[in-house]
């Protein structure tokens, strides 16, 4: 049976995340043939609405507002509501991010629906929506599934691959007229610490150090690294605390859970609190000194030896490689 699915796209500096698109292919899969409606909210969000299209939205809701410029709780908690109850869906999706995370369980408690929180695939049994999520620190997996009403979902990004991109896919865009009162908070500024470059909750490549960098220029040969390879730099908590770098960069359970393509670990022991934010990485290669560290457990490849002696080798020739192609 078909069913109406509405995705709730995050932009980030009047970009949209990619997360929302791969938020979008989920609802594609989710609809079985009916229709995909793409929301976004923001002060001016006009001009972000046809790459919702290019990536797969059927039809495109916009809610826009000077109320909406930064994210707060209240204000696109209001808006959300409003346009849920415009459209009336059987699945809400949303990006599992920071935004995603905060205002999902809100929504959950304000319809009575079930919540599915950081799903990593999906698939379709009859017509019930069963969801992939990790559990135990990404130890093992759950599959979950809402028996009745609504289902709210956040989708973990760079797990569920978006759909190619269609320059040619157009459609009708609505504005949802939304009056936001009473609002409890009011965001004056918005000071951002993490660094410029590639997001690391989306990156396609991440070159990660621990204490093995021994300092904050330990960092230098890392960042030159990702800068070849197009690649975020995030860090262990024991680099972190450390203070060899910023705690924005800090992967883990208590840090950011990332599912690059690649995964390069460098000086990081291998910490099951560390392993639980990066073990689900499509590929995994470990440089360490010690050949008895644990990174090397879950690593595709290791390498036994000194940081500072591989990593400017691997940027040496990718360098190589990349020129060559």
């Amino acid at each position: 049976m078909a069913k109406k699915v509405l995705v709730f796209a995050e932009s980030r500096e009047s970009e949209l995340r990619n997360v929302s698109f791969e938020a979008i292919a989920a609802g594609k899969e989710i609809a079985a043939g009916g229709e995909v409606i793409a929301a976004i909210a923001g002060e001016n969000v006009s001009a972000l609405t046809d790459a919702l299209f290019h990536y797969g939205a059927d039809r495109v809701v916009k809610a826009e507002n000077e109320k909406l410029s930064t994210y707060t709780s209240d204000g696109y908690g209001q808006v959300f509501l409003q346009i849920i109850q415009s459209i009336e869906p059987d699945a809400i999706l949303l990006p599992h991010t920071s935004m995603g995370k905060d205002i999902a369980p809100k929504l959950a408690s304000k319809l009575d629906a079930g919540l599915i929180s950081d799903a990593t695939a999906i698939e379709l049994d009859g017509e019930d929506i069963v969801f992939t999520r990790p559990i135990y620190s990404g130890k093992a997996f759950e599959k979950k599934k809402v028996k009745s009403g609504v289902t709210i979902a956040t989708i973990r990004p760079n797990n569920i691959s978006a759909l190619e991109k269609d320059d040619s896919r157009s459609g009708e865009v609505f504005s949802e007229d939304v009056e936001i009162k009473d609002l409890r908070t009011i965001v004056k500024e918005v000071v951002r610490k993490s660094t410029s470059g590639v997001d690391l909750s989306e990156a396609k490549v991440i070159i990660a150090g621990g204490r093995g960098v021994k300092s904050e220029d330990g960092f230098e040969p890392l960042q030159e690294l990702a800068d070849v390879l197009g690649a975020a730099v995030g860090a262990s908590r024991g680099a972190c605390d450390a203070d060899y770098c910023d705690y924005s960069l800090q992967i883990g359970q208590t840090g950011k859970v990332v599912t690059p393509d690649l995964y390069i670990a460098c000086g990081i022991s291998g910490a099951i609190q560390h392993l639980a934010g990066m073990s689900n990485s499509k590929v995994i290669v470990a440089i360490n000194k010690d050949p008895e560290a644990n990174i090397f457990n879950v690593a595709d490849y290791g390498i036994v030896g000194d940081l500072f002696e591989v990593v400017p080798l691997l940027t040496q020739e990718f360098k190589k490689v990349l020129q060559t192609n």
